[in-house]
C-alpha cells in the first residue's frame, strides 16, 4: 500500500549522517537543516548502535516537528517507528517494502533508493511513496552506488516514477540544482553539501534558495 502523492516530500532532503569525518554529528546537522528550511531530514546512522541511533532519532524528531519538516530514518523501519518518524528510506539491500507489516506501513511513508530504470519500475510496483534515483553526478558519499547516471537518465526515472515524487541523489550542489529540477525531479537529497560545509545552516539556505529560484 502507498499513500496518496504528498508534496511535502518535494524539495531538499538533508541526510544527517554519522560518518566521523563530519565536524558535526547527526543531531547538529539536522538542527542546521531545520533552521535552513529543509523539507525533509533523514537520519543516516550507518555506524552507531541502535541505542545511539534511537536517541538521535528522538532529538531529530523534536527538531523537525518544531520546524514543520518531515523526518525519515534510513534502512530501519523499526527504528523509524520507535522514534516517531514520518517515514523510512530503504536501499536495495534493505528489507523489501512488501515485507514491512501493513500496520507499520499505515504509519510510515516509504522511500526507495534506485539506480536503474528497472529498479524504478520495481519500486513503483512495491507501492512506495517516493523514489530516489542516482547517483546523478559523481559522489564520494555513497561510492557503492556506482557510476553517475546523468541528467538524461534522471529525466527518464522521473517520468517512470510519476505520479510519485522522484528525489535526485548524488553529487548535487547549489550550482546543479536548476538542472536537476529541470529534469523533472521533485526533490533532491544531499549529504556532504551540508555535512561538509563550513556553515551547514548557510549551505542549507543556499540550496533551498537555489531550488526555489529554479522553479521561476
Amino acid at each position: 500500500m502507498s499513500h496518496p502523492p504528498d508534496p511535502r516530500w518535494h524539495g531538499l532532503h538533508v541526510l544527517a549522517d554519522d560518518d566521523p569525518r563530519w565536524k558535526q554529528g547527526p543531531v547538529a546537522q539536522a538542527q542546521a537543516a531545520c533552521a535552513g528550511g529543509a523539507a525533509v531530514v533523514q537520519l543516516r546512522a550507518k555506524l552507531a548502535t541502535d541505542r545511539a541511533a534511537l536517541a538521535w532519532g528522538e532529538a531529530i524528531r523534536a527538531a523537525t516537528r518544531r520546524a514543520g519538516a518531515l523526518f525519515t530514518v534510513n534502512d530501519r523501519a523499526d527504528l523509524a517507528l520507535a522514534c516517531g518518524a514520518d517515514g523510512v528510506h530503504l536501499g536495495q539491500r534493505d528489507v523489501p517494502p512488501g515485507r514491512i507489516p501493513e500496520a507499520w506501513r499505515r504509519q510510515l511513508a516509504i522511500g526507495r533508493s534506485t539506480h536503474t530504470p528497472e529498479q524504478v519500475a520495481a519500486a513503483c510496483a512495491e507501492g512506495v511513496d517516493y523514489v530516489a534515483f542516482g547517483p546523478v553526478f559523481d559522489t564520494g558519499s555513497k561510492p557503492q552506488a556506482g557510476d553517475a547516471r546523468g541528467l538524461f537518465a534522471l529525466a527518464g526515472a522521473a517520468a517512470r516514477a510519476a505520479p510519485r515524487p522522484l528525489v535526485a541523489i548524488g553529487g548535487i550542489d547549489s550550482e546543479r540544482v536548476a538542472a536537476v529540477r529541470a529534469a523533472g525531479a521533485a526533490g533532491f537529497a544531499v549529504i556532504s553539501a551540508v555535512a561538509g560545509a563550513a556553515s551547514p545552516e548557510t549551505a542549507v539556505r543556499d540550496l533551498v534558495r537555489a531550488w526555489r529560484a529554479a522553479a521561476a
